[in-house]
């Protein structure tokens, strides 16, 4: 997942910073999901091991081999030691692995693009199920509080949860910079906390260790069939907010991200789930000497000693709310990606740090993702209902992961076929096992998340077809700007001074905006530039690469300012740069920007469906300002169009 913590970290920042501090910071964000998935994770694969009663020792061992085994293929093997390296200068992440797989076949197109809108519309589905997820599973915590937990009813945990909800949406407006400081601390303890309970109660039965070998995990798959499978789509509860860790490379660095993973996190994890297989055995042995079944229960918060049970409620609080933030924050940088991509249409988005070009605040999506969390927790309830909506987003995005690394390593590495295949095969074969074993999910609420990625993607396909189609449509038969300016020298048209910026999307043709104030106003300022706005597929634009400028006669010139699909434009400071010194300097309070606002026609018998019509219709009507967007004065622009049937 993406998240907005700090600016991109390079060779040089890396001195800057710490690397104590870079891995410290990197715990507090990059792990926060996954950190928090010991609350329910191995109880929910064990409750569904034993769909006709009593929990048996295979379960347990199995249970807990192929969570050991998830977190050692998917996440150390997969994620730390290989996607890591497939860095699009230093960013991670679903869009830069499409950045990169469309530098490798010459542009983003065809099967790379739609893989790259699947991927991104998942992690929407993602973004609204983990925060719901993981806090009230640490809200229902507070059950097991001795002498009070059995007074909590159930309403009251969801209200809780609601309530602990809408304070951290409402505060991300005021940006997170400050309390993102002592996310890593926070952090740190929560995993030293886990780890040393599992520590604890893994002397209730030493021999847990023999889950480690994986012939538990295969047998239980083995001779459990769709029970196995369905367990499966629970032991991938272990391993959701994997992907953070190539998606947090550009604020981290992949050095601090690798040590978090193997000093502190990884020995964490697999010592609490340890544990818990350890105190379920205990519980197991229990029920056997009293002649009952052993149901499941709350292994997690049930290991925390009586005395400690309410600070760990609160730590568990606090670790949920940061993984949540880390989401929150992630869906902001990933919307903004998408923007500069051109997969979305563009939105209001605020800089809430003036030293961090990272820190957003993007208040469309900030409330979209609060009513869909407020849906679902309204919806399931329980943390346990939840869960069965859970996994299916996450395995998707990795499928998608998978697929444009294998696009990555052939295409743009150079690898040969034989090896790509042979690297690549085996992650898929993980991915799709598991993706298949939580598509068995989408009755009991699986259908959640691949219904918001299924709306996203249809907004994104019916935005980049629209919008290709209406430029299209724009630049039918148009004319160079040489053989404009040879007309206007056959012409007598009124010159006025001072600079015009022509804005368009076609830097070869005329745009339409020249056209129509010629048509229209019957002028021409006395200095012309026809602006074009490029994404690079690369995240930072160095200053040296950011525009390009051509005199094409005595009436125009082009410039094209390119930016990488990480950055938020300022068209008139770079413009500025871009005049040469030999020119006249570029005078803000004499420039006028022209754009074009097209009037959208729906018709059936044209280009698009006609309800597909309606509903780009919207989203350009609801487009945010492209003055404001690219940081141009309002002030300062003309808005000139024509009507274009779609």
């Amino acid at each position: 997942m993406q998240d907005t913590h700090s600016g991109s970290v390079n060779s040089q920042s890396i001195h800057k910073h710490s690397l104590a501090a870079l891995t410290i910071g990197a715990i507090g964000v990059v792990f926060g999901d996954i950190g928090t998935s010991p609350l329910y994770a191995f109880r929910e694969a064990l409750h569904h091991s034993a769909p006709l009663g009593g929990i048996q020792e295979a379960a347990i061992f199995g249970v807990l081999s192929l969570a050991l085994w998830s977190l050692i293929l998917v996440v150390t093997v997969k994620y730390v030691i290989f996607l890591m390296r497939a860095d699009n200068d230093g960013e991670g992440g679903v869009l830069a692995l499409l950045a990169l797989a469309g530098r490798g076949i010459g542009g983003r197109k065809g099967l790379v693009l739609v893989l790259g809108a699947v991927g991104a519309a998942l992690f929407y589905g993602d973004a609204i199920i983990t925060p719901a997820l993981s806090v009230l599973s640490a809200v229902e915590g507070a059950k097991t509080i001795p002498g009070i937990g059995e007074n909590i009813s159930q309403q009251t945990i969801i209200y809780i949860t609601l309530v602990i909800m809408v304070a951290l949406f409402a505060i991300q407006s005021r940006g997170t910079a400050l309390v993102s400081k002592l996310f890593g601390p926070i952090c740190v303890v929560w995993f030293l906390a886990i780890g040393g309970l599992g520590l604890l109660h893994i002397s209730d039965y030493p021999a847990i260790f023999g889950a480690l070998s994986p012939h538990h995990a295969v047998s239980f798959l083995a001779n459990n069939g769709m029970v196995g499978l369905i367990v499966l789509g629970s032991v991938f509860l272990t391993v959701t907010g994997a992907e953070a860790l190539t998606a947090d490379m550009g604020h981290f660095g992949r050095f601090p991200i690798r040590l978090g993973w193997f000093l502190l996190v990884f020995p964490a994890l697999s010592l609490n789930y340890f544990g818990q297989g350890a105190f379920a055995m205990a519980a197991l042995e229990q029920a056997r000497a009293a002649g009952v079944p052993l149901e499941t229960q709350d292994w997690f918060f049930l290991m925390s000693p009586d005395a400690v049970r309410v600070p760990m409620v609160i730590l568990a609080g606090l670790a949920t709310i940061i993984a949540s933030q880390a989401v929150i924050t992630g869906a902001f940088s990933l919307t903004q990606q998408a923007i500069q991509l051109g997969l979305l249409p563009r939105m209001r988005i605020v800089q809430t740090s003036p030293g961090s070009a990272g820190q957003i605040y993007i208040p469309a999506i900030n409330w979209m993702l609060l009513f869909g969390v407020w849906l679902l927790v309204v919806q399931f309830r329980n943390s346990s209902a939840m869960a069965s909506a859970y996994g299916i987003a996450v395995t998707g995005t990795m499928v998608v992961t998978t697929c444009l690394a294998f696009v990555v390593v052939h295409k743009l590495w150079k690898w040969s076929m034989a090896k790509s295949l042979l690297v690549i095969l085996p992650f898929l074969a993980i991915d799709l096992i598991f993706f298949g074993a939580n598509i068995l999910r989408v009755v009991d609420g699986g259908w959640v998340p691949l219904a918001v990625g299924a709306l996203i993607c249809l907004i994104i396909w019916i935005w980049v077809r629209g919008k290709r189609l209406i430029d299209t449509r724009e630049n039918e038969g148009a004319m160079t700007l040489a053989e404009l300016g040879k007309s206007l020298a056959k012409s007598k048209v009124a010159r006025v001074d001072g600079t015009a910026v022509y804005l368009t999307a076609n830097p070869q043709g005329v745009p339409g905006t020249i056209l129509h104030n010629l048509k229209h106003n019957r002028v021409l300022h006395a200095r012309n530039i026809v602006l074009s706005i490029r994404t690079a597929s690369v995240p930072h634009v160095a200053n040296d690469d950011r525009y390009t400028y051509v005199k094409v006669d005595e009436n125009f010139a082009r410039v094209t300012l390119h930016y990488g699909f990480m950055e938020t434009p300022d068209v008139p400071n770079d413009l500025a740069q871009a005049i040469p010194a030999k020119d006249a300097p570029l005078n803000v309070m004499s420039t006028s920007y022209f754009m074009g606002k097209s009037v959208l026609s729906a018709s059936k018998d044209e280009g698009l469906p006609l309800w597909q019509d309606i509903i780009l219709i919207f989203l350009q009507r609801n487009a945010y300002n492209p003055a404001e967007f690219f940081g141009i004065p309002s002030n300062r622009i003309v808005a000139l169009g024509g009507q274009v049937v779609i």
